[in-house]
């Protein structure tokens, strides 16, 4: 009887010291969290205003080349060795590209075969999350057609990134920069707020097999909160847009920043891993940061390049 009484009171006293080890350990990782958030996002931005648009290339290069050494990982390379040729040989097609940008004085032509290429890509996405976990299987066991898969993503989001930065220069230097700060701002409130309304209101989920966080209430939330900050960025960003142009941008912007997220965290799962990497202190990867951008600047980029330009 003592020693099952003994036995009870030890557990009791272990699940105590356990709930009370997650508890510290989830403030230590909020509280990094705030910290990289407070020190990171006030760099970017400094950045995005201050460096030369060549310098910000070269930034915006490091950073995909990181991103690319996170997808080894997703593509199944477990030696480190590994994954950094596959940054390496991502690092070679991006200065490839960038060097073809400068050449051909950053031709619509020349950035519209990437353009094109990302529209493909995440419509093509879009249906391996449609259909996973089938559309798995025919793609989690090859190195190669993730590789391909890791491309189709990092190359667009960098090409379209410095097209965007160049966007207008010749004649307002800071339009294109504008037009990267409302993109990256949009993602930020619209992941944001899609947690927050989530969290509050959320019933029905959009992926449970990919993400079970995310609900159609947070996304509809998220919607709601673009369309707000594009009205409001047509009335007082320094270079007037259509106010018509950026609410649909918002939507369309919305619903690729989702699809991003959820593709990253899609080709994470078959990998079985949470973060992609532990770079950034209590937020993971480069790739965790941003896999709604890589999805959400291409698009936006085509539409504002490309169609309404």
């Amino acid at each position: 009887m003592h020693s099952q009484n003994a036995s009870d009171a030890l557990g009791v006293l272990y699940k105590h010291i356990n709930s009370y080890l997650i508890l510290q350990w989830r403030k230590i990782l909020l509280k990094s969290r705030i910290i990289t958030t407070v020190i990171l996002v006030p760099s970017m931005i400094i950045s995005l205003f201050m460096l030369p648009p060549l310098g910000f290339a070269v930034m915006t290069l490091i950073i995909c080349m990181l991103a690319a050494w996170e997808w080894g990982k997703l593509a199944g390379f477990a030696i480190n060795s590994q994954r950094i040729w596959c940054a390496l040989f991502f690092g070679l097609v991006l200065v490839a590209m960038l060097f073809s940008f400068y050449v051909f004085n950053f031709s619509v032509h020349v950035i519209g075969g990437s353009l094109w290429a990302a529209i493909i890509w995440w419509m093509f996405a879009l249906l391996l999350v449609l259909f996973y976990p089938k559309s798995a299987v025919w793609w989690k066991h090859s190195r190669i057609l993730k590789i391909i898969f890791g491309a189709a993503t990092i190359v667009p989001f960098f090409g379209s990134t410095i097209a965007l930065r160049q966007y207008g220069y010749k004649i307002n230097s800071d339009q294109g920069i504008w037009c990267l700060l409302y993109i990256m701002v949009l993602v930020w409130c619209i992941d944001s707020s899609a947690y927050m309304f989530g969290n509050l209101f959320g019933k029905n989920k959009i992926s449970p097999k990919i993400s079970p966080g995310k609900t159609w209430e947070g996304f509809i939330g998220s919607l709601t909160t673009s369309t707000i900050i594009s009205w409001v960025f047509s009335f007082y960003a320094p270079p007037r847009f259509i106010p018509a142009h950026l609410i649909f941008y918002s939507i369309i912007v919305a619903m690729s920043s989702m699809l991003g997220d959820l593709t990253e965290s899609m080709f994470k799962r078959e990998a079985g891993i949470k973060d992609s990497s532990f770079l950034i202190p209590g937020h993971g990867g480069i790739l965790d940061r941003i896999d709604s951008l890589t999805a959400a600047v291409p698009v936006f980029a085509f539409f504002m390049l490309l169609i309404f330009d």
